[in-house]
């Protein structure tokens, strides 16, 4: 039997202050996760995936958690993980879950904050509370908050309940998909926080030239070929798409990378689209959303705490990029 569920109270900066991760803004290194446990089929891990036996918690804004949503729906695997969504706004007790557009109370545990969960875990946490957090129904506990390899876990340990055939790490492009993940991972996906969290300008140029130099070759990568390994969807791909859905709506702005936006890429724009055609990619971006959680959590960056009402972008346009 589960806890009734139990909203937060609304969320108070004045109380609570901003959330501010450990370590604090500014400092290049991102917090790793806590319970960095992988899933695998054959439970080797100790972590055996199973129907039904998971549950994601997860900020639809954050782009770690878009990615293993997009995987989850790619696979066909909605019946098989259950996923709930935190409210995208933040003070300093961090994901709360409440009633609202997109996101809800938590009807599995009754939590009304996500650090709960943690705590459930490991009595003693006292870390950074991150999205996307696995829990495993069965152990009352969270089985992984692995943000790196979760997306690829949920792709390949599932595949025995899988509803759609799509192989989104195959063997013979393992070793390539983890070099351009890596690349993906320190020069894209976080070289926009990067830019935003510099101290001194002479970072903040640093960071911004690297970002737009990785930028600028996936550019050309995706000039002869339609996704990042040619003709077929992998994971490197999902990794791609959430940043780009965040560029031009936050990251231009919010921290300031502002070199050139996404829609000044001809290829990169394309692709964005190419991908958000497809409804695993579509149906899990909330632009509006995004935006309210960067513009109005950061107090730090953005202290007026207003929420920006552009850009005006059609993604749904379309694209040629199927002839590539």
């Amino acid at each position: 039997m589960t806890t009734p569920p139990k909203a937060a109270s609304p969320v108070d900066f004045a109380t609570y202050g901003p959330y501010a991760p450990k370590p604090k803004p500014g400092a290049s290194a991102r917090p790793g996760p806590a319970f960095p446990n992988r899933i695998t089929a054959d439970g080797s891990s100790g972590h055996r995936a199973e129907p039904g036996r998971y549950h994601l918690y997860v900020a639809q804004s954050c782009p770690f958690c878009q990615r293993v949503t997009i995987t989850r729906k790619l696979k066909g695997l909605e019946d098989v993980i259950s996923v709930s969504a935190v409210d995208p706004m933040r003070d300093g007790r961090g994901w709360a879950f409440r009633e609202g557009e997109g996101h809800d109370l938590d009807h599995l545990n009754g939590f009304s904050l996500l650090s709960e969960a943690y705590t459930a875990t490991d009595p003693d946490h006292d870390g950074h509370v991150s999205v996307p957090v696995l829990w495993d129904k069965v152990e009352k506990r969270i089985a992984s908050n692995d943000f790196r390899h979760l997306s690829i876990d949920v792709a390949t340990a599932f595949d025995e309940w899988a509803t759609n055939d799509v192989d989104l790490y195959p063997e013979p492009l393992r070793s390539e998909i983890d070099d351009l993940n890596e690349f993906l991972y320190e020069r894209v996906h976080n070289g926009p926080y990067r830019c935003g969290f510099a101290k001194t300008q002479e970072d903040y140029e640093r960071e911004v030239l690297s970002l737009f130099d990785a930028l600028d070759r996936l550019e050309e990568r995706l000039a002869t070929r339609r996704y990042l390994f040619g003709d077929r969807l992998t994971d490197s791909d999902v990794r791609l798409f959430v940043t780009l859905a965040r560029f031009d709506s936050v990251y231009v702005t919010h921290f300031k990378a502002n070199l050139r936006r996404l829609v000044d890429y001809p290829n990169l724009w394309a692709y964005a689209r190419d991908l958000y055609s497809l409804d695993a990619f579509s149906s899990t971006t909330d632009f509006e959303q995004t935006k309210r959680h960067y513009f109005l959590t950061h107090t730090w960056i953005n202290p007026s705490g207003l929420v920006p009402l552009g850009p005006e972008a059609d993604w749904t346009a379309p694209t040629d990029r199927h002839n590539l």
